[in-house]
C-alpha cells in the first residue's frame, strides 16, 4: 500500500551528496517610499527570472467569522484588473514562456512567475497592476466562490483523512488565530458580501505589507528602473493592517479527540506545540522529526513500518509558523492493527529519544540531510527567490538565506534529546484518532 499521507502532507527531500556546501547567495535590498520591501539576486547562468511577490497576509489575519478570505484572495488576485481582461492573467503570461502560481499559509500569501528574463518588464507590470487595479465585483467573487468551496469539497471534505489538518488546528489553539486553517469555511465565504471583499483587499495588498524579490539574468539598476516605474507610483495603504498580539496560553492536559471518517484503516495523529521558526528550539525538533520519519532508514519507518509492521505509513514533520507552530508525527495503521496498538509503537520511538542520546552517526545523518535540503532549497532561481522573501518576512532576516544552515549544524545530540523530554510530552499534545466509519455504526456513537 503507497504512503497515503503523500497528497495532505507537503514535505521535500532532495538527495544530494552530503557535504556539499551552499553558494553564498548576494542580494541587494531596499525600500520605496510607498513601503514595498525589494530584495534583488543576480544569477547570470540561465535566461530566466523569477517574481515573487509575498504579502504579509494569512489566514491567521482573518476574523472568526470570515475565514478563508487570505486563500480566496489567493484565486481572485488572477481574475483580472484594469487593463488586464478577465481569464487573461494565465494567457498572458503563459504566452510569453513562462509560468505562475500562488499558495497561502497562517501567515503569508505568495504570488510567484517564472519568465524568460527580456520578459521581465512584463511579469512587473502584471504584478503592479494587481496590486493597485484588482478587479473585485459581483461577477469575479461569485466564480471565485464556485472554486473555492469545490477545492474544498475535493481536498478536504471527500478526501480520506482530509480534516486531519482542519482537527489538528481546531483542537490545539484556543486563542490563538491559527485555530482554523486557510482553506475557510464555506459558509463564511457564503456570507461574505462585496464590501467586505474589497476592504480586505485595500488593508492587506498594500505596498507596505508587501515584499518584492526578484531573481535570475538582471541587470540590477536596470530593475531597480523598472520597479520605481511600475511599483513607486502606487500609493501606500491608509488602512490599520491587523497583526495578532494574542498568545496561545500553555497547554497544560493532553487533548484527545476522536474522528470517524470514510477510511478502512485507522490513524493516529499526534501534534506537539513547539515555538515558532527561527527561536534556537525549532532547529532541534525540526531535525528531530527528520530522525524519526524522513526515509526508510528512518525510526519510526524501521521499528513501526517494517519491524513491527504496525503501520503502512508513518511521517513525522514540524509545522513552522511564525507564531508557534506545532510538530506533527502520525501513522496508518495496518490491517487488524488498533490505534492504541499503533500508538503505543509511536510513543515508544518517542520514548527512546528521550532517554537516550541519538548516536554520532545519526547526528551526522541528520546534517548531511539538512544540508542537502538546504542547498536544493536554493538551487534554482525560484527556490531564491522564495526563501528571500520567506526569511525576510517570516524570519526578519533576509540574510538567514546565508546563515540558516548553520543553525541546523550547530545542534547537538544533547540539545535534541533536551527538546524532545521539553516539548514531546503528553500534557503538551492533541492526540487525534481517526477511525473507519464502519467501527462507529458498530459502536452505536
Amino acid at each position: 500500500m503507497k504512503r497515503k499521507f503523500a497528497g495532505i502532507i507537503l514535505l521535500s527531500l532532495f538527495i544530494i551528496l552530503p557535504g556539499y556546501s551552499q553558494v553564498k547567495i548576494n542580494f541587494t535590498e531596499y525600500d520605496l517610499d510607498n513601503g514595498l520591501h525589494v530584495i534583488l539576486h543576480q544569477d547570470k547562468s540561465t535566461p530566466i527570472v523569477a517574481i515573487n511577490v509575498l504579502y504579509h497576509v494569512g489566514s491567521k489575519n482573518e476574523k472568526p467569522d470570515r475565514t478563508g478570505f487570505a486563500h480566496f484572495f489567493e484565486h481572485l488576485m488572477f481574475s483580472g484588473t484594469k487593463y488586464i481582461p478577465r481569464g487573461d492573467y494565465y494567457k498572458m503570461i503563459q504566452n510569453a514562456g513562462g509560468q505562475l502560481n500562488a499558495n497561502t499559509t497562517q501567515d503569508r500569501t505568495l504570488y510567484y512567475e517564472i519568465l524568460p528574463s527580456n520578459q521581465l518588464a512584463l511579469g512587473l507590470w502584471m504584478e503592479s497592476e494587481r496590486m493597485l487595479h484588482l478587479k473585485i465585483d459581483s461577477i469575479s467573487v461569485e466564480t471565485q466562490r464556485k472554486v473555492v468551496k469545490e477545492e474544498r469539497r475535493q481536498r478536504y471534505d471527500n478526501q480520506p483523512y482530509g480534516s486531519v489538518f482542519e482537527n489538528i488546528f481546531k483542537d490545539a489553539y484556543k486563542v490563538y488565530p491559527y485555530k482554523w486553517v486557510p482553506i475557510g469555511s464555506v459558509q463564511y465565504i457564503d456570507k461574505a458580501t462585496l464590501p467586505e471583499f474589497i476592504d480586505f483587499y485595500h488593508t492587506y495588498y498594500v505596498p507596505q505589507n508587501a515584499t518584492l524579490s526578484i531573481a535570475g539574468d538582471i541587470d540590477i539598476n536596470k530593475t531597480k528602473e523598472l520597479i520605481k516605474e511600475y511599483f513607486g507610483s502606487i500609493p501606500k495603504g491608509t488602512k490599520d493592517i491587523y497583526r495578532p498580539n494574542v498568545v496561545e496560553p500553555p497547554q497544560t492536559s493532553e487533548i484527545i479527540d476522536t474522528v470517524y471518517d470514510n477510511i478502512q484503516l485507522p490513524a493516529v495523529i499526534e501534534a506537539y506545540h513547539i515555538p515558532a521558526v527561527g527561536t534556537k528550539d525549532f532547529y532541534p525538533l525540526d531535525m528531530l522529526t527528520t530522525l524519526l520519519a524522513v526515509g526508510k532508514s528512518s525510526r519510526l519507518y524501521k521499528a513501526v513500518v517494517d519491524s513491527e509492521q504496525k503501520a503502512v505509513d508513518v511521517e513525522a514533520f514540524s509545522f513552522g509558523l511564525e507564531a508557534p507552530g506545532l510538530f506533527i508525527s502520525l501513522g496508518i495503521a495496518n490491517k487488524g492493527v488498533s490505534a492504541n496498538d499503533l500508538q503505543n509503537s509511536i510513543d515508544e520511538q518517542i520514548e527512546k529519544i528521550k532517554n537516550n542520546l541519538i548516536s554520532d552517526e545519526e547526528l551526522q545523518k541528520l546534517k548531511n540531510l539538512i544540508e542537502s535540503r538546504a542547498v536544493s532549497s536554493v538551487a534554482t532561481d525560484a527556490g531564491v527567490a522564495e526563501n528571500l522573501a520567506e526569511y525576510h518576512v517570516i524570519y526578519g532576516s533576509t540574510d538567514l538565506i546565508n546563515t540558516n544552515l548553520q543553525r541546523y549544524l550547530d545542534v547537538t545530540k544533547e540539545d535534541i534529546k533536551r527538546v524532545a523530554d521539553q516539548y514531546l510530552t503528553k500534557e503538551n499534545r492533541v492526540v487525534l484518532i481517526y477511525l473507519p466509519k464502519s467501527l462507529q455504526q458498530k459502536e452505536g456513537k
